[in-house]
């Protein structure tokens, strides 16, 4: 798929890309750890603890990713007591890593000869 491709044209025509906003977006989501924390907040709320242990890192590890995707408004947090529990604030973000799964694990398509 080239930029002359009617498809990606298409998608271009007129329209107007915060391409700033898409990258800070990606960037946040770009460690695999910071993925994982988006799959285990997936449909539910979790605390800081939980999500340690479920991941094997650090509290402060684990805190610093999910500032990471709350500062990219990936991620909300409420206070409880003493408890932080964190939830998605964009569900949608799910879906575009279950997209972007699919690209990722998808056989590259052959070039066609010309």
């Amino acid at each position: 798929m080239t930029m002359n491709d009617p498809e990606v044209r298409h998608l271009s025509a007129g329209a107007t890309h915060d391409h700033e906003a898409v990258a800070r977006l990606l960037h946040a989501l770009a460690e695999p750890s910071r993925l994982a924390l988006v799959h285990l907040l997936t449909g539910t709320e979790r605390r800081v603890v939980d999500l340690t242990r479920d991941l094997g890192l650090a509290q402060s590890t684990v805190s610093a990713h999910l500032t990471m995707l709350r500062d990219a408004g990936v991620v909300a947090v409420r206070r409880e007591g003493r408890s932080s529990w964190y939830r998605l604030l964009r569900p949608e973000v799910a879906h575009l890593l279950a997209d972007a799964e699919d690209v990722a694990l998808a056989p590259v398509p052959r070039e066609e000869a010309s």
